[in-house]
């Protein structure tokens, strides 16, 4: 156990995107996944209402923020606490809770979202299985949230691990996108199994 955490902790010190998130007033280098995305796909354009699911510590909403510009905004949710950002409204709870979705559909004002990010992990028990079950349910219950949430056209991005889920969750949101690609950002890890799917042009059951 300690030299496992040695080992991270040589490996996190020493990474290039934890140093430069940190030269560059980010919040963690998860940013520069979501910044590779951005240039690959074109999620982001000025003045765009973004909703970003388990937005902590913050790193993904400030990408957004700076990118929809002063005349867009960004709502940030997240189960622990995410320091206040500039455009960036934050809410504190568990986004699947009666309480919580009141309070995000206010913040809403009405609107629906130009892009829906979903970073969302669970707490990994080290059991492969179970883990990829968890991950599987939040992302399930992530693109729950983009049905009712999205605007139509509207582009959503969803951390996905492979598993015996996967192919269904893929075949579902491409039902209802008009395009779902699969994307390994450089900044994430290489033994990491996780993967982003990047869906664009939304369509709403009642428009397909």
């Amino acid at each position: 156990m300690v030299r496992g955490g040695v080992r991270w902790m040589d490996e996190h010190v020493n990474d290039p995107f934890v140093r430069r998130a940190r030269a560059e007033g980010y919040r963690s280098r998860a940013a520069y996944k979501l910044i590779e995305l951005d240039q690959r796909d074109r999620l982001f354009a000025a003045g765009q209402l973004v909703v970003d699911l388990g937005a902590a510590p913050g790193s993904w909403s400030q990408v957004a923020a700076t990118r929809v510009g002063p005349r867009g905004r960004v709502i940030a949710i997240d189960l622990l606490p995410v320091e206040p950002l500039p455009q960036v409204t934050v809410i504190e709870g568990d986004f699947t809770t009666d309480a919580v979705l009141d309070a995000i559909t206010t913040a809403l004002g009405g609107q629906r979202a130009d892009v829906v990010l979903s970073d969302l992990s669970p707490n990994l028990s080290g059991i492969g299985v179970a883990d990829q079950a968890r991950s599987a349910l939040l992302t399930e219950l992530a693109l729950d949230f983009v049905l009712a949430h999205l605007k139509p056209n509207g582009a959503f991005v969803v951390k996905a691990f492979q598993g015996s889920g996967f192919p269904a969750l893929l075949a579902s949101m491409r039902s209802r996108f008009a395009s779902v690609i699969s994307r390994k950002p450089e900044a994430s890890r290489d033994r990491s199994a996780e993967m982003y799917l990047v869906a664009r042009g939304y369509r709403p059951s009642d428009q397909r």
